[in-house]
Formats: C-alpha cells, sequence, structure tokens
C-alpha cells in the first residue's frame, strides 16, 4: 500500500464522506444496530459517533493503515469498547457466528474479492443475525450506466479500488436469502457516485 492510500486517501475520505446528507444516512441505517457489531471498512470512524445504546461492543477492520491516526481520536472518546484490527473483510479470523449484527458503509464498492467478503460476513454473523448496510452503485438508468462502467477504471486508480458500477442489491442477495433494500440518488451528490443501496439482510437459521 502505497503513499497516496495511506497519506491522501483517509483526508479525502474524512473531507467527502462526513456532513449531510451522509450524516443522516449514517444516522438511520445505525439506528438498530445493537448487540456485538462488526464493522467492515471502517475508513476514519465517521460511523462511530451513531451508534446507540443497545451497542455492547463493536470490532472493526480495515485493511488500510493509513487510517489509524484519525480513527484513534474518535476511538479513545467512544463509550463502546472498541477492537481494532487491521485487516481485509475477505479473510476474517472470528469465528463462525460471532456478532450479532455486521456494517458495512460505502465498502463494499471497493473491496477485490466481494463476493468473499460476503461469505465472511454471512460466516460471522449469530443465526437471526443482521447485515446493515449503504453502498453506492450501479445505477438503473441505462445513459448513467454506460459512464459508470466507462469511469470505473479511473474510479479505482483515484479511489483506491472504488467501483462505480457494482450492482449491490445482487451481491448481497448472493449470500441472503431475508432482505429489505432501498435505493435512491443522494441528495447534493453527482447521480454517476450517488445511487445508493440501502438494506437490512438477515441471516437465516436458529
Amino acid at each position: 500500500m502505497g503513499f497516496y492510500a495511506e497519506k491522501i486517501m483517509p483526508r479525502l475520505i474524512e473531507w467527502t464522506m462526513s456532513g449531510e446528507p451522509f450524516s443522516q444516512y449514517r444516522r438511520e441505517l445505525l439506528a438498530d444496530t445493537y448487540g456485538q457489531v462488526l464493522e467492515i471498512g471502517f475508513g476514519t470512524g465517521l460511523n462511530l459517533a451513531y451508534y446507540p445504546e443497545a451497542v455492547d461492543s463493536l470490532t472493526i477492520v480495515d485493511p488500510n493503515p493509513g487510517m489509524g491516526a484519525i480513527v484513534s481520536r474518535r476511538v479513545e472518546a467512544s463509550a463502546i469498547p472498541v477492537d481494532k484490527r487491521t485487516l481485509s473483510g475477505e479473510a476474517l479470523p472470528m469465528a463462525d457466528g460471532s456478532f450479532d449484527c455486521v456494517v458495512s458503509t460505502w465498502t463494499l464498492c471497493s473491496i477485490p474479492a466481494v463476493d468473499q467478503a460476503l461469505q465472511e460476513i454471512h460466516r460471522v454473523l449469530k443465526p437471526g443475525g443482521k447485515f446493515f448496510f449503504i453502498e453506492h452503485g450501479l445505477s438503473p438508468e441505462p445513459g448513467l450506466q454506460t459512464w459508470q462502467n466507462r469511469l470505473t477504471p479511473l474510479q479505482k486508480v483515484i479511489a483506491d479500488g472504488c467501483h462505480l458500477n457494482r450492482q449491490i442489491q445482487d451481491l448481497v442477495e448472493g449470500q441472503f436469502e431475508d432482505l429489505s433494500v432501498e435505493t435512491f440518488y443522494a441528495e447534493k451528490t453527482t447521480k454517476i457516485l450517488g445511487y445508493l443501496y440501502r438494506g437490512v439482510a438477515t441471516k437465516l437459521g436458529q
């Protein structure tokens, strides 16, 4: 991982993903999280302020060690116990059925082996556990899809692997049979970047 990914990207994420409307989207998504929670792609920790009191503990994973300086001050100020790990979502060391909830916000777009990461998310959830996500991805508008496909190679370079053209609902449905998802364009965001998938998937079983 080079200088750009470790030094520049954390500050770009902090600048572009904080404030409204993203704070509202985070607050709404995380309101129903509870118990032992795993967050994939923690980034600079912008979600931390929005976890409710029902969360007992939070395990956070991110493969980019450059996020650490910004994350540390948020973790130190948190009332929730936080276990920080620098690792990829595609190969989680946690045991099967370890978590009540898993959270992913604007992360599935950039994981190289995204299907494998979703398998891991499903594996570490307890039966009945929930996967909360909000992600940007492929628009249903053919004209926008054309530009999303054209620009994705450039986007991957400048945004550390981010894809504009992933069909997030299809990807999640590949692992979860019980899924509720809504789609919409983010406010104050270009449509190419701002088609959002927000949902909750439940791991079936006893």
